[in-house]
């Protein structure tokens, strides 16, 4: 059974997710209700939760401030909240789950499912990495691999491609990392903050590791490695507006 600490400052809400997990997560016990920060911290010295559903803006002490408690992180954490923006998606990519109010039920199943997958000896790079984006805007991300998680700076990605529903991403190391999460994911974080751009149905560049672009029949892009990429003629004049924006 995967024990679990909910805290929201709500009572509906804290209700809502409780039934929603005993209903439908069978193997999930909620072990305690928290309404706020304090709170929480007694109670997770009561109950050793595995999980605690953590809601983020509550008054007096925000859900990140339960997290700066700790050295070292002893439970897993899953966000419940409604604020969908920008950092929403650090969260997800720096290994760290989160719900959207209101709660959808098979979002809810998944995030159980991931919890039971996980590897608890990245617990601490997960919060760590967590933590930096909060502190840094989104710089750094932690990518889901075979053998558990890699952690890289987005400017040290060269290029990514797809792999049936993997991605390969090439960074300025040379490492390649094969990554259990699908190009478009990749493209939805990157492109609209970075200097991302898709060419292609296989390929997510980093327009600034740009060596050489080829006028040919078939356009290719040469980046900083050697490696060539076609560039699609429908994506051509997008390619050149999102270049002089940089260049």
């Amino acid at each position: 059974m995967i024990k679990a600490l909910i805290v929201d400052d709500e009572e509906n809400s804290r209700l809502t997710l409780k039934n929603m997990l005993s209903d439908y997560c069978q193997n999930v016990e909620v072990v305690a209700l928290a309404a706020s920060v304090k709170e929480a911290i007694a109670l997770a010295k009561v109950h050793s939760p595995d999980v605690v559903f953590l809601d983020i803006e509550m008054p007096v002490e925000n859900g990140f401030k339960l997290l700066e408690y700790y050295t070292e992180i002893p439970f897993e954490v899953v966000f419940t909240t409604a604020y969908d923006q920008y950092a929403v998606k650090a969260f997800r990519f720096s290994a760290v789950d989160y719900l959207l109010k209101p709660i959808d039920l098979e979002e809810l199943r998944n995030a159980i499912r991931k919890l039971e997958e996980r590897k608890q000896s990245s617990k601490k790079e997960h919060f760590e990495t967590l933590q930096y984006n909060i502190n840094n805007q989104l710089k750094k991300i932690a990518l889901p691999t075979l053998e558990g998680y890699s952690f890289i700076d987005i400017d040290d990605i060269i290029y990514c491609i797809a792999s049936n529903n993997y991605t390969e991403i090439h960074d300025i190391k040379g490492r390649k990392i094969l990554v259990s999460k699908t190009l478009k994911e990749y493209e939805d974080l990157l492109t609209p903050n970075f200097s991302f751009f898709r060419t292609n149905r296989s390929y997510l560049v980093n327009l600034t590791y740009i060596k050489e672009y080829k006028k040919t029949k078939k356009p290719t892009i040469v980046m900083s490695n050697g490696t060539e990429i076609p560039l699609t003629l429908a994506r051509k004049k997008d390619f050149m507006e999102r270049l002089g924006k940089i260049y």
